[in-house]
């Protein structure tokens, strides 16, 4: 079980101030974490495989298929700034 002392030495490990308030109210919720992290440990998982989702997951994609870009008075039409047809931007590198 995890203690005040735990918590208060956690938080200066992770470079944490954290009030009195603030421990009073970590502690427990950490305490009852880890109470159910224990329940979880006590299932027999046995035959059973890892699985990185509880569903049946797939990514959907679209075919990759050529086709015409957007031309280029489209694309320019909502940019804030715009010089001799190319998006304009404060320059980075002096």
């Amino acid at each position: 079980m995890i203690t005040h002392d735990d918590v208060v030495y956690l938080a200066r490990l992770s470079r944490l101030d954290l009030s009195d308030a603030d421990l009073a109210v970590f502690v427990p919720h950490l305490q009852q974490i880890l109470a159910y992290i224990e329940q979880l440990r006590a299932v027999d998982t046995t035959g059973i495989e890892p699985a990185a989702h509880v569903l049946p997951l797939r990514n959907v994609t679209r075919a990759d298929a050529p086709q015409e870009s957007l031309p280029r008075d489209a694309a320019l039409q909502s940019a804030p700034h715009v010089r001799d047809g190319f998006f304009h931007v404060p320059a980075v590198i002096e």
